[in-house]
């Protein structure tokens, strides 16, 4: 593979970036995609959303923390159509109060992947939302 073409798998790639990142209270998780076994997860949009969640976990748990420690999540989506469908498992994933957030469209993702989590957590989260 010439150093110009990408890799055809997530299994495949170098990943050259820290999966989390502890700085000033903070904790930031690389971007999360629905990959399973080293492959995008097969069954649209919801399946990836569920997988990239259980991606999440996992590199949560690493540093001590789960979803409910999560205070900025930022959500990009190849098809702003798959916002209603993610919007659902997200609500099902995420328990009130919900994380600050921003979703928005982007041209193409790595391997082919609809959705992308790119997250910010706090191990003393405040569990209270304003407005």
């Amino acid at each position: 593979m010439s150093p110009h073409t990408a890799p055809a798998s997530y299994s495949d790639a170098r990943h050259p970036y820290s999966p989390v990142r502890e700085a000033a209270g903070l904790v930031f998780v690389s971007g999360q995609l629905g990959v399973a076994d080293g492959e995008i997860v097969p069954g649209g949009i919801e399946a990836e959303t569920r997988q990239a969640f259980d991606n999440l976990d996992r590199a949560l748990a690493a540093v001590g923390l789960d979803r409910s420690d999560i205070v900025k999540i930022v959500v990009y989506l190849t098809s702003l159509a798959d916002r209603l469908p993610m919007d659902e498992v997200y609500l099902e994933a995420l328990a009130e109060p919900l994380p600050a957030r921003t979703c928005f469209a982007v041209g193409e993702l790595p391997f082919g992947a609809r959705i992308e989590l790119d997250v910010t957590a706090a191990a003393r989260a405040t569990r209270g939302g304003v407005g």
